[in-house]
């Protein structure tokens, strides 16, 4: 056997035995379990830490996302009736202090559709739009308008106008604060993932504060 020949088979050998052990890892990688497989191993995150937060009446926006009667009543959306005793108390000290308060409706809603503990006042800016308050809206330059630097976003549905609107806000740099006990869903669940997502997602998450109605000063 010559020397270029015993070569040749060493080289075959090698790339055989570098098969024999890559496959499988190949074949595992392919089978690799999806987030649907496994959905019930998940478990559940330490819940975030609601924080005490100071905001600045003269450039902080409170708004209040869909509390219109469509969206937030007892039949579709029992939690969004709870919040209203909190965001009513935290309107107050808005208004109290001068805080600028924009309202956004879903479709087809009317802004005397709002509920009434938490009623827009004559000069309170209404959007209308989908679950990004942004979205075809004036919302942006309207808080441009007010030297806003700050939003306190509070409505519902928490995974649809909250998550959208709160996101969107913090993508353009504004700081996002988001009381837990002022938002809803018609469970549970979509509340607990939109909080989770608030708290972690990129570039979101910097700009956001969890917190509590009582826990926000102005």
């Amino acid at each position: 056997m010559t020397r270029d020949r015993s070569r040749s088979y060493m080289r075959s050998g090698m790339i055989i035995l570098l098969a024999i052990f890559t496959l499988p890892v190949l074949l595992s990688a392919s089978s690799a379990q999806t987030v649907i497989d496994a959905w019930d191993t998940v478990k559940v995150p330490p819940a975030p830490e609601l924080k005490p937060v100071t905001a600045d009446p003269k450039t902080t926006a409170l708004l209040l996302l869909d509390f219109n009667k469509q969206t937030c009543n007892a039949e579709r959306r029992p939690r969004c009736i709870a919040t209203i005793p909190n965001v009513k108390k935290l309107l107050a000290e808005a208004r109290a202090k001068g805080v600028a308060v924009i309202y956004s409706l879903s479709a087809g809603a009317v802004v005397t559709d709002v509920a009434q503990e938490l009623a827009a006042v004559p000069g309170d800016p209404v959007v209308i739009s989908g679950p990004d308050k942004f979205l075809g809206t004036d919302l942006e330059k309207l808080l441009k308008e007010r030297n806003i630097a700050t939003v306190i976003v509070a409505g519902t549905a928490a995974h649809g106008a909250v998550l959208y609107t709160a996101s969107g806000a913090a993508l353009r740099g504004m700081r996002v604060i988001v009381p837990a006990d002022g938002i809803s869903a018609e469970t549970l669940y979509p509340e607990q993932y939109v909080v989770w997502n608030l708290a972690n997602a990129p570039r979101v998450s910097v700009q956001t504060t969890l917190s509590r109605t009582d826990l926000i000063r102005f």
